[in-house]
């Protein structure tokens, strides 16, 4: 591996400035098929995916000079990435601006995890087992990836956007709320409601 792709983000964006394509090429290798499977979170198709990445690194070259790193590259580049996904996703009609569908009943007032499992005094009566912990999950662990995958893509919009880029693609809660406008409430609630259901999902899957 040479050191342009070894180079921090922030490094290679500096090079870019100065007109070095081997590093624009490492940033769109390093950020591209993250942002493949989050463009595919708001348009219908593979390929409509495909044209908002594009569009999205269009978006970064003709920014590149103003970008004045107030926050880190991959929250800007993945703010331009919502943006432009929204727009086409508007467009073609599938979804809704993210900033739109609050209020919808996956960010009610419904319990992320069920109340029979708490006693009266609102302590556990059942509590959440540490199934990573358990050595026959561990080697079932690609099973287990699957089943987390279903449930992930089984959530409701907002929650699955958030935990996507939370626990999939690394973001800092700081990034995420940046990348879709969210409040830390916000952020905090949607990605707990999304862990709960997956952990739900993967708990059915050993008790099975």
């Amino acid at each position: 591996m040479t050191a342009v792709s070894d180079a921090a983000d922030q490094d290679l964006v500096r090079r870019a400035r100065a007109g070095d394509e081997e590093a624009f090429t490492v940033l769109v290798r390093r950020h591209s098929p993250a942002l493949l499977r989050l463009a595919r979170m708001y348009v219908s198709t593979q390929a409509a995916a495909e044209d908002v990445v594009q569009e999205t690194w269009l978006g970064v070259l003709r920014g590149l000079e103003r970008f004045e790193e107030r926050s880190s590259f991959k929250t800007w580049l993945f703010r331009i990435l919502v943006n432009r996904a929204k727009t086409r996703g508007v467009r073609d009609h599938r979804t809704l601006p993210f900033a739109s569908l609050g209020g919808g009943d996956e960010d009610a007032d419904e319990p992320s995890v069920d109340p029979a499992r708490f006693a009266p005094e609102g302590n556990w009566s059942s509590p959440p087992r540490r199934w990573e912990d358990d050595p026959e999950v561990a080697l079932e662990s690609a099973e287990a990836r699957r089943i987390a995958e279903e449930a992930i893509a089984a959530l409701p919009e907002r929650q699955r956007i958030v935990i996507t880029l939370r626990d999939l693609e690394g973001l800092s809660a700081e990034e995420v709320r940046n990348a879709l406008d969210l409040t830390e409430t916000n952020q905090r609630v949607l990605l707990h409601r999304a862990r709960s259901r997956v952990r739900e999902a993967l708990e059915n899957w050993i008790d099975g």
